[in-house]
């Protein structure tokens, strides 16, 4: 979930190996976590380091890639694996039940887990047995809690709605949260978060990738450095070590539904299918903490002023509500028309929540919002027939203090999303 606290955004792209994707995708990656860079030797040491991560090729796999070597990861030996052959949850695996905190307009079921065809699935579809709610599955790893390693889950979903998360749970306390796979209900990209301090500030990285496609999705966890990869590849990471949790953390694996706040809410049953996990744990040399990516990386800072002159702005939102009224619409067109006739070429879409307090249940819905106005607005941009305009959107949990036209707008931005031109 995204919260510009620093109101600062950065851009960290990468381009993927071909090897280390079945199907080739184009990659782009917003965080606001400090980048660090290092020389051509830490490059290419990680790039060996982890490419292996993605999976051992097997066309008897439902993905086509089983599980890594247990030599997979230097400095680290393989502490568990789980390829999902059998009919039921292996041991020290719980499926959740009842509503997820923060959304009691959501419903986890049993039911809605299963384990068949060599596959862990987790699905959401509307249950008559819950008057034909959108119920979903999820699971934890509850029996075995650990503080720092590696973990590797090979997924795919099988179209929009609901939510998919891969993360680390406290075994006590929240925060911390690590997700290292997050949809938000899209299928075209996913989101990392660290969640941390007790006012639940968030370091975030997107990438832009197909979700309906199988992936790796991973994330090494050191007390220096978090990184996230995706087939053999690192695409985020979080250096701040005064944020990166010290504590036993559980694997949870999850689907969510948002209906009730008008976001990532299913149409029609949606799966998430995972083929197997892998986990290491560091042994007695775990490699050097690096946060590049294994090919070209660029870096580009885009900054909300503290001072905006005539700032757009699309409001205001129903409470706890991502969805686009009428009214909402038209303000989108307007700015649309804008951006035809002006010729700004950058759109900075970020949404804000319900109150000035930042709460994780606000940092869901600012994201949406965000997300909401951004589809919205590509569309109306191809209209229009606008080309070129690169549109980045990511949510605010609070609202910060930002002036225009002498006037602090604190206040006049809660349920809003402010677009930024450039």
């Amino acid at each position: 979930m995204f919260s510009l606290g620093a109101v600062v955004v950065v851009l960290f792209c990468s381009v993927l190996p071909a090897s280390a994707l079945a199907k080739s995708a184009a990659v782009s990656a917003a965080s606001s976590a400090r980048v660090a860079t290092t020389g051509t030797a830490n490059r290419s040491k990680l790039a060996r380091d982890v490419v292996d991560t993605i999976g051992v090729a097997n066309g008897a796999e439902p993905s086509s890639y089983g599980p890594p070597s247990a030599s997979a990861l230097p400095g680290y030996a393989q502490s568990y694996v789980n390829d999902f052959t059998g009919t039921r949850l292996p041991s020290g695996w719980s499926a959740f039940t009842g509503p997820p905190n923060g959304d009691t307009g959501a419903q986890w079921a049993s039911s809605h887990t299963v384990v068949s065809n060599k596959m862990l699935q987790l699905n959401a579809w509307q249950d008559p047995a819950y008057n034909n709610e959108w119920v979903a599955g999820g699971v934890c790893q509850c029996g075995l809690a650990r503080t720092y390693g590696a973990y590797f889950v090979r997924s795919k979903v099988s179209g929009p709605g609901a939510t998919q998360v891969e993360m680390l749970w406290p075994t006590s306390g929240w925060p911390p949260e690590i997700d290292f796979d997050e949809t938000s209900g899209f299928t075209d990209s996913s989101l990392a978060s660290l969640h941390y301090s007790t006012s639940d500030q968030q370091f975030h990285s997107t990438i832009n990738i197909d979700m309906t496609q199988w992936h790796t999705w991973g994330v090494i966890w050191t007390p220096t450095l978090v990184t996230y990869l995706v087939d053999g590849s690192v695409w985020g990471t979080v250096d701040t070590a005064s944020a990166i949790p010290a504590q036993p953390m559980t694997l949870d694996l999850t689907q969510q539904t948002w209906c009730s706040a008008g976001w990532a809410c299913p149409t029609s049953e949606t799966s998430t299918d995972v083929d197997w996990v892998a986990e290491y744990v560091p042994s007695t040399n775990p490699p050097p903490a690096t946060t590049t990516s294994t090919t070209t990386t660029t870096t580009t800072t885009v900054k909300i002023p503290a001072t905006v002159e005539n700032p757009v702005t699309v409001r205001p939102f129903s409470t706890d509500s991502a969805v686009l009224s009428k009214h909402l619409k038209t303000e989108i067109v307007r700015l649309a028309r804008r951006l035809k006739s002006n010729g700004e070429k950058t759109v900075t879409l970020v949404g804000y929540g319900d109150s000035t307090a930042s709460t994780s249940r606000d940092s869901i819905v600012s994201r949406a919002r965000a997300r909401a106005v951004e589809k919205f607005l590509r569309r109306e941009l191809r209209t229009f027939r606008v080309r070129g305009i690169t549109i980045v959107a990511d949510g605010e949990a609070a609202t910060s203090t930002v002036t225009a036209n002498g006037e602090k707008l604190s206040r006049a931005m809660v349920r809003t999303v402010v677009a930024v031109l450039s």
